[in-house]
Order: C-alpha cells, then sequence, then structure tokens
C-alpha cells in the first residue's frame, strides 16, 4: 500500500466514525425547529463544551495558527490571546443572551435583534450581514481541508472534487443530524485534535531544534526580530494586535453558530462553567504556534498562502505515513465538523428571519424544519462555489469575516444597558460600520494602524448612538421586561 493510501486511508476512517457518531447521537430527536436548530435547549455542561469548542478551534487553529507563525512571527501571538478575553466576556454576556432567548422563543442570532428593537427589518439587516460573513467561515475550512488532503495525499491528486464531495456529505449529515449531531461528532474531533496538536508542539520543536527554547533561539537567530511586534501604527503593529484581539473577543459569541450553541444550553450555569474551563483548551494555540516556529527552521521560504502547508509539509517530511494520516485526520475534523456547525446556522437564519419572519411562508414547526433542511445544502453549494475563486490567508479569511460580525457589538451591549436605543438606530449603526470596512478594503486605506474592524465598530456606536437619540425609542417597559428576563 502507498504512502497516500495509508494516510487517506486513515483521514476516510475517522471521517466516517465521526459521521456515525454524529447520526448515533442524534437518532430520532429532530421533531421540531427547536430540536434542528438549537438542540432543544437542552445541552448540559459536557456537551455543551465539546460544541463550543467543536465550532471555535477549527483548521484556522490547526492550519492557520502556523501559517501565521511562520509567515509573519510574533502577530500571531493575537490568537493566543483573543480566546481567553472572549472567554471573560461570555461569563457575563451569555447566560444572558441564554435567558432572553428561552423566554421569547429565540432559535437564531438575529431572532434577538428582532425582539429587543421589536423590527423585522432589522433582523433581516442582521442575517444579510451574519450571512456574508459565515459564507467566508466555511470556506476557510474548504481551504484548510485542501491543504490537508493535498500533503496527505502527497501530491498524487487533484483534492478539489474530494473537497466537493466531503462538503456535500457533510451537508447531508447537516440535513440528518441538526445540531446535536455536530455536538456529538465534536467528541472525537476534540479529542483527535487535542493528542495531535499537543504532539506536534512538543515533538516538532524538539526534534528540530530541542525543544521550546532552542527553536525560539533559532527562530530568532535566522529572522531577528520575528519574535517581536512592531512597534506603533506599522502594519501588524501593536495597534493592529490590541485591535485584532478586541475585534475577535468582542465578536466571538455573536457568530451565528454561537449564538445558536448559546441557545442550546439548559441553563445559564453550564454557559458560565464553559467560559471558565474553555480557556484550558486555548493551551492548545501555544502548542500550533511552536510547531509553525519550528516549520520555519526546518522548511524556510514558503511564501504567501504556502506558509499555512509548512506544518503538515514538515510533519510529511519527518514522520511516517500512518502517523500523517492521523495528523491529517485529526486536521481534517477540525474542518469538518465546524462546517456542520456553520452550515446549519447560515441556514437557520435564513429560514427563519427572511422565509418565515419577513416573506410569512413556512411558518409551522413542519415546513420551517424542511426547509432549513434545505438551505443546509444551499447554503454548501454557495461557499463552495466561493471558495473555488479564494486564496488567501487562512487567517485573513478569518479576520475578515470577524469584522463583519463584530458589528452587532453595539446592538447586543446597548440592548441589555441602554432603553432609548431605537431600531434605526442600530441598523444606522451597522450600515455606518460595514462602509467603513467596505472603504478600508476597496481603496487601501490604513487608519493608524488599527484593524478595521475595531474602527468600524467604533463609528457604529456612534451613529447608532446618534440616530437613536432622534427616532422613537421602543417601549420603556418592553425594554424593562427583557431586562428582567436576562437575569436568571
Amino acid at each position: 500500500m502507498t504512502p497516500a493510501a495509508v494516510a487517506l486511508g486513515i483521514v476516510a476512517i475517522a471521517v466516517i466514525a465521526a459521521a456515525v457518531l454524529g447520526i448515533c447521537g442524534a437518532r430520532g430527536r429532530l421533531k421540531s425547529p427547536l430540536e434542528y436548530m438549537v438542540g432543544g435547549r437542552s445541552f448540559g455542561s459536557l456537551l455543551l463544551w465539546l460544541l463550543m469548542a467543536g465550532e471555535i478551534y477549527t483548521s484556522f487553529t490547526f492550519l492557520g495558527a502556523a501559517g501565521y507563525a511562520y509567515g509573519l512571527g510574533a502577530p500571531c501571538f493575537y490568537i493566543l490571546c483573543y480566546g481567553p478575553v472572549a472567554y471573560a466576556i461570555g461569563f457575563f454576556l451569555t447566560p444572558k443572551i441564554r435567558a432572553v432567548g428561552e423566554r421569547y422563543g429565540m432559535l437564531t442570532g438575529p431572532d434577538f435583534f428582532r425582539v429587543r428593537y421589536r423590527s423585522v427589518a432589522l433582523a433581516g439587516l442582521v442575517t444579510l450581514v451574519g450571512f456574508v460573513s459565515l459564507v467566508p467561515y466555511v470556506t476557510l475550512q474548504l481551504t484548510g481541508l485542501q491543504v490537508l488532503l493535498t500533503i496527505a495525499g502527497f501530491g498524487a491528486f487533484e483534492p478539489k472534487g474530494a473537497v466537493a464531495i466531503a462538503l456535500l456529505l457533510i451537508a447531508a449529515f447537516v440535513f440528518a443530524t441538526g445540531l446535536r449531531g455536530t455536538a456529538w461528532a465534536s467528541i472525537l474531533k476534540d479529542a483527535l485534535v487535542v493528542v495531535v496538536v499537543v504532539f506536534a508542539g512538543i515533538a516538532l520543536p524538539q526534534r528540530i531544534a530541542g525543544g521550546w527554547e532552542g527553536t525560539l533561539r533559532a527562530v530568532e537567530t535566522a529572522h531577528p526580530g520575528w519574535l517581536t511586534l512592531a512597534p506603533g501604527t506599522a502594519p501588524h503593529g501593536v495597534e493592529w494586535f490590541v485591535g485584532a484581539v478586541v475585534v475577535s473577543a468582542l465578536g466571538f459569541f455573536l457568530w451565528p453558530q454561537g449564538m445558536a450553541a448559546t441557545y442550546s444550553a439548559k441553563n445559564g450555569d453550564a454557559l458560565r462553567r464553559n467560559a471558565i474551563f474553555l480557556p484550558a483548551y486555548s493551551l492548545m494555540v501555544l502548542f500550533v504556534l511552536f510547531a509553525g516556529f519550528a516549520a520555519l527552521i526546518a522548511l524556510p521560504g514558503l511564501k504567501g498562502a504556502a506558509a499555512d502547508q509548512a506544518f503538515m509539509l514538515v510533519v510529511r517530511n519527518q514522520y511516517p505515513a500512518w502517523l500523517l494520516g492521523v495528523v491529517a485526520a485529526a486536521g481534517a475534523l477540525a474542518a469538518l465538523v465546524p462546517v456542520t456547525a456553520q452550515l446549519l446556522a447560515g441556514a437557520s437564519i435564513v429560514a427563519k428571519n427572511v422565509v418565515s419572519d419577513i416573506f410569512g411562508a413556512c411558518t409551522d414547526d413542519r415546513s420551517r424544519t424542511a426547509l432549513t433542511r434545505a438551505l443546509v445544502m444551499a447554503v454548501a453549494l454557495l461557499a463552495l462555489g466561493l471558495w473555488f475563486v479564494l486564496n488567501t490567508y487562512l487567517v485573513n479569511l478569518l479576520l475578515y469575516a470577524y469584522n463583519g460580525i463584530a458589528q452587532f457589538v453595539p446592538g447586543v451591549v446597548m440592548g441589555f444597558s441602554w432603553r432609548r436605543a431605537s431600531a434605526w438606530g442600530i441598523g444606522a449603526g451597522i450600515v455606518a460600520g460595514l462602509a467603513v470596512l467596505v472603504a478600508t478594503g476597496a481603496f487601501g486605506m490604513k487608519i493608524y494602524g488599527l484593524n478595521p474592524g475595531l474602527v468600524g465598530m467604533a463609528v457604529n456606536a456612534l451613529v447608532a448612538t446618534v440616530v437613536s437619540l432622534f427616532t422613537n425609542a421602543p417601549d420603556a417597559a418592553h425594554f424593562e421586561e427583557f431586562c428582567a428576563a436576562a437575569r436568571e
């Protein structure tokens, strides 16, 4: 048997095993949108932890972080920082979101805006932004899967067809299992990823440079200043670093799939326990970064998006095919399991907040569930088409998407803290923040080295405040009732 057959065979076995585990866990439990979209609001601490870790730690963590360490150096440390900051915020914020979600029967992120601001149109805008931001995130996973299959196959075949088939099979898995299937599939994914990442973060630096200290010394010798952030407003400098951490942390739980996971918790304590224990999972990022630094010493010279391949190429060069297969299998699950939640979330917000709420169609449980399932396949095809035309750093794809999601932050914060905030104000703020993102992207504008998402969010909050002061606010009684529901 050829090395490629060994490695790819192990990948296939792992993917099939995760799918079977998810199907068994979700069997006979999909009778309503409540169960299909948010697991019946029944997930306890352990299943919720597995689900959130499964959604959060993706092929970006597995390949993109190593690629950033290889290609840019010190800026990669932002990946290590934003998760723990997000969990501190989530400890206080997510139980409130879950509580109002249960009180008002919310199923999606846009439902929060529909209920709080009493505006179907605002929820439609949030749906559009969330969907447009989510599709590149799915694309990111496909890019990661392509890299993994290319390397595990020893370059013997073109993996695009295999990626397309994998995505359609995963879409069929989501069609059949809903959110509960994702949570159960995450059990195998998380276990395998932890083992592989810890191995790579310890074994590669030890093999190549005698350990972590030797790796850092070798990197600094070969690339002086590589482990130091550039000062001030320089590209990927200190200001950019702070902005990237803040934007990523604030938007962390506001992704469509993140809101669904929050709604799935059976109580606020399950979410608080998650916020306490998920930072331990962030330690995986440290191991991935060291694998990236070791790859820079062992295999220098890769440029651009090729840097995302460095870690896996070193594994292929240094270890036998079966071990490459195990590592690639962990990476494949890190790409595909999050895609299940992302496809479901994208389909859910369109079915619930556009087709049902705006157009008044498919409003009963049976038809809404059927529509959501059909839209899962449509979202998969759209993401696949986008993937075929994109080619960039995995980290860049994620930052683009996070900048869009971050524009929801003022609306959520004001939703709990300021009675005067209006639907017109929040909508105008989101549009203004997006305009900043488009302008900075289209014209290559640099604003004091800051992350454009942070600038957009500041403009967003300012516009939302001013417009809210000049438009009708929601009823005071409704605001008091909403805030009371947030207090468990």
